[in-house]
C-alpha cells in the first residue's frame, strides 16, 4: 500500500479551489471537522529558534552546469569549458564566477557558493527525491522540504494567509510526489499560467475566459436557486458552506487576486527582473514572501541540456543572471533578505567534459558526483565559498556537502529541528532527516 494514499481525504480549500466552478463548487464539499481532526493528528518536530521566515527555491529543473555558472574552470581547457571559458571577479575578493553572470558577480556579498555538493546519483527522479527530501528512496515516500515547511509553518501552525503556504511557480516539478506520506493536504499549489502575461492566469483564482462580471452573475444565480438555504437560514452546516464560499470569492476577487496582479508593479521593476517567465516568477516570489508565504518554488525548466548545451546557455544564462541578481537586490533593499532564504540548485550538475560528438553536438550529461548549489539570506552568510572541486570539476576536492547537510541547515534556520519527529497522521515514527545525518555536515561555517 502506498503510504501517500493513506491521507487522500486530507483536502484543503486550495485543492478544492482547483475543481468545480472556479473552486466554489469544490469548496462546498469541504468538511471542516475532517480538517480539524487531521490537524490534531499531526505532531510537530521540536522547534528551534528561527532566523528565517520563508524560503524561495530556484529549482534548476534538469540540473545546471557548475562550470558554466558558479565554479568556472577556465584553465581546464576547451573540452571542459567550451566557449564559456572566462571567469570574472566578483564584489568579494577572491571569489570568481563564470563571466556569463556579470550581474550576479556584483551580488556575491549576498550569497554563499557550495562547490562540494555531491551524491553520486545520475537519474533525475532519484536525485530530485534525495536533494529535496534528504532521504534515499525506500518503502516510505518522504515529503520534500516545501511540504514539511507547509506542515510546520502553515495553516496547522498559525499561518493565516489566504494564499496557500507552499506555492510553485508555475508548473509542477513532476519528478516525485512532493507531499509524500503527509498526503494531498501538503502538496504545493501550482499556479499554472505565465506571470509575464497580463493577466497572470492563476489556476483557481483567475478564471480563464470568464469575466469578473460573468462570474459574479453566476454567483448571484446560484444564490437565487438556493431554496434550501433560504428555508433553513440557521443551519450550522450551511453556515459553514457560506463561509467556504466567502473564502473562495475572497481569493478570486480580494487581496489574493491583487497579490498575483503584477501590473501593479512599476514598469522599471518588472523590466529589471526581465520580461520573461523566469524574471516575472522571481518578482512574484518576492511578492509572495513579502506577504508571509513560507515556501515558494520557482520551477525553472530548460537545464537538461544533453544536446547543443552552449546554444541553450547563450539564452538561459543572461535571463537567469538578470532575474536572480535583481531578486537578491530587491529582497535586500526591502529588508527581506535577512528573513528569506534563497536556494539555487538542481537535482545534480552537468558532466564537466563536453560531449562534442553526434548525437550530442556539444552537450553535457547528468552528473551527480560533483555539482554546485547557492544559498543566500535567512541567516546564511554572504560572500563565502564552501568546499571546492578539483582542477576540471570532476571530483569534490574539499568539504563535501550532501543534500541532508544542506536541508538540515535550512531546517534549522527556519526553526525546524532536523532531528525532530516528522509530522504525520499515518502513525509513522520517522525523523525529519535520517539519523545517519544527525548533526553531521551542517553548514555551520556560513550560519
Amino acid at each position: 500500500m502506498n503510504l501517500e494514499n493513506r491521507n487522500e481525504n486530507n483536502i484543503t480549500r486550495r485543492h478544492a479551489l482547483k475543481i468545480g466552478l472556479a473552486g466554489t463548487a469544490g469548496l462546498s464539499m469541504l468538511d471542516s471537522n475532517m480538517l480539524a481532526k487531521a490537524s490534531q493528528q499531526i505532531k510537530p518536530a521540536t522547534a528551534v529558534k528561527a532566523k528565517a521566515k520563508s524560503i524561495i527555491q530556484i529549482w534548476m529543473w534538469g540540473g545546471p552546469s557548475h562550470i558554466d555558472t558558479f565554479d568556472p574552470k577556465p584553465e581546464a581547457g576547451y573540452d571542459y569549458c567550451g566557449p564559456l571559458n572566462k571567469a570574472i571577479e566578483t564584489n568579494v575578493k577572491g571569489i570568481r564566477i563564470n563571466a556569463s553572470l556579470p550581474l550576479l558577480a556584483k551580488q556575491a556579498d549576498k550569497y554563499s557558493i557550495l562547490r562540494g555538493m555531491t551524491h553520486g546519483i545520475n537519474g533525475h527522479e532519484t536525485a530530485s527525491y534525495l536533494v529535496q527530501t534528504g532521504h534515499k528512496q525506500g518503502r516510505i515516500l518522504f515529503p520534500c522540504i516545501g511540504a514539511v515547511v507547509s506542515a510546520l509553518k502553515g495553516y496547522d501552525r498559525g499561518y493565516k494567509g489566504l494564499i496557500p503556504p507552499y506555492i510553485v511557480l508555475t508548473q509542477p516539478q513532476g519528478r516525485f510526489s512532493e507531499a509524500g506520506f503527509l498526503g494531498m493536504k501538503y502538496k504545493p499549489f501550482s499556479t499554472g499560467g505565465d506571470p509575464n502575461k497580463n493577466p497572470f492566469i492563476v489556476e483557481g483564482i483567475v478564471a480563464k475566459g470568464i469575466s469578473d462580471k460573468r462570474q459574479l452573475s453566476r454567483r448571484e444565480l446560484l444564490h437565487k436557486l438556493d431554496t434550501l438555504g433560504k428555508a433553513t437560514p440557521n443551519n450550522h452546516l450551511l453556515k459553514k458552506l457560506e463561509a467556504c464560499e466567502e473564502n473562495a470569492y475572497e481569493l478570486m476577487y480580494g487581496d489574493a487576486k491583487k497579490l498575483f496582479d503584477l501590473s501593479t508593479e512599476k514598469d522599471k521593476v518588472r523590466n529589471d527582473y526581465g520580461r520573461n517567465t523566469f524574471g516575472q516568477s522571481c518578482l512574484m516570489a518576492r511578492r509572495l514572501v513579502e506577504n508571509g508565504v513560507p515556501y515558494v518554488t520557482i520551477n525553472y525548466k530548460g537545464w537538461d541540456t544533453h544536446k547543443q548545451h552552449f546554444q541553450s546557455m547563450n539564452r538561459k544564462l543572461p535571463e537567469m543572471d538578470k532575474a536572480m541578481a535583481m531578486l537578491l537586490q530587491d529582497l535586500s533593499d526591502r529588508g527581506l533578505l535577512n528573513s528569506t532564504i534563497v536556494w539555487w540548485g538542481g537535482e545534480f550538475g552537468r558532466g564537466p567534459k563536453v560531449q562534442w560528438k553526434p548525437p550530442w553536438n556539444g552537450g553535457r550529461s547528468h552528473y551527480g558526483k560533483c555539482f554546485t548549489s547557492v544559498v543566500a539570506g535567512g541567516g546564511f552568510k554572504g560572500g563565502q565559498v564552501v568546499g571546492a572541486s578539483n582542477e576540471n570539476g570532476t571530483e569534490v576536492a574539499e568539504r563535501p556537502v550532501y543534500p541532508p547537510n544542506l536541508l538540515g541547515s535550512m531546517y534549522e534556520l527556519m526553526g525546524i529541528d532536523p532531528e525532530g519527529q516528522m509530522p504525520n497522521n499515518a502513525g509513522l515514527n520517522v525523523k525529519v532527516l535520517p539519523d545517519t545525518q544527525k548533526g553531521k555536515g551542517r553548514l555551520k561555517e556560513i550560519m
